[in-house]
């Protein structure tokens, strides 16, 4: 294993979002048949999706899943398991998107992507078998803020939200000052060969990246650059300019109900992300819940079994109160 590939693989390992599976009772998934679709293109790039139905010809609500990864890493084939057997044991359609990744692509035009995933979804959903005007929108990490800002971003807005140790603030201490967290100081690269790794063209699939996104992802969190890096956006002297992009300033009466879950020992996003939110949707009389997680470290793993098991048992009955079948 060359040097490359050795530091992509501990990054990997240290930025994947692991979906423990607590319960003694796992359902078998359905079987899906998935297809591949592009949403957008921008120059040479296609940006696709990745659409999972049941074998039949039923017309399905729609569960859009946005992966994590920091807005720099990731790709739509990264759906877990857990939440692809939840759903379509529910009778959901699962579309799974991809998104141009940062820094190669600033933060205002990931955003167009996930607003263009969602319109091409609605203007093709007859001939895709979905119905859109019935849609949750799911995420873990940087894809829970991503679904959280669906919320108000897109046209029209889902009908609820799942975000797993998502965030609705791009600008706070946790982000914008240098962390002490061990994992964001496993590779140490200088800053030179930092942006070397995210020097190429625009990418949608952190694997098609001849560099190590994960390595420089490391590099924005031991110096609180990330959200300038990302946005090009100054936290400290632009806080305005974020503002159309974090959930957090933007939760309204009109937003769409939650579901929040997010462990107390989380050393990547800080559990405080999940109680903000939740403090900023009671304020709006916005219904939502939020599943705390004892001890449950980004990806809950650590966390009380007991409770990550509720967790997920609470997915499917909140999405029926707000998306009938």
């Amino acid at each position: 294993m060359n040097t490359v590939h050795r530091r992509h693989f501990i990054t990997c390992l240290a930025a994947t979002t692991v979906i423990p599976e607590v319960s003694s009772t796992v359902f078998a998934r359905p079987p899906f048949v998935k297809t591949t679709h592009v949403y957008k293109t921008v120059g040479k790039l296609q940006i696709k999706l990745d659409l999972y139905q049941p074998n039949d010809q039923a017309t399905r609500p729609l569960a859009v899943w946005i992966h994590g990864g920091a807005l720099i890493m990731g790709h739509r084939e990264s759906v877990p398991d857990r939440v692809k057997t939840l759903l379509g044991n529910a009778g959901y359609a699962i579309a799974s998107i991809d998104y141009r990744l940062a820094p190669e692509t600033q933060l205002p035009e990931i955003i167009a992507d996930v607003e263009a995933s969602f319109r091409w979804l609605r203007e093709n959903s007859a001939k895709l078998r979905i119905d859109s005007s019935k849609t949750a929108v799911l995420g873990g990490s940087a894809g829970g803020y991503l679904a959280l800002t669906a919320g108000f971003r897109t046209t029209p807005p889902p009908q609820a939200i799942v975000s797993f140790w998502g965030y609705g603030d791009l600008i706070g201490d946790w982000y914008s000052r240098p962390s002490s967290h061990a994992r964001h100081h496993r590779i140490n690269l200088s800053p030179e060969d930092s942006y070397r790794q995210v020097s190429g063209p625009a990418v949608s699939d952190s694997r098609h990246r001849e560099g190590d996104g994960g390595a420089f992802y490391q590099f924005c969190r031991r110096t609180g650059r990330w959200p300038q890096e990302v946005s090009g956006f100054d936290p400290l002297t632009m806080p305005a300019k974020f503002a159309p992009y974090m959930p957090l300033a933007n939760v309204t009466p009109t937003y769409p109900p939650t579901l929040l879950i997010h462990g107390t020992a989380d050393t990547d996003v800080p559990y405080n992300q999940s109680l903000l939110m939740a403090a900023a949707l009671k304020k709006s009389g916005v219904a939502h819940q939020l599943h705390t997680i004892d001890k449950g470290e980004h990806g809950l793993g650590g966390g009380d079994p007991k409770q990550v098991r509720a967790a997920y048992d609470a997915i499917v009955p909140f999405l029926r109160s707000y998306i009938p079948n």
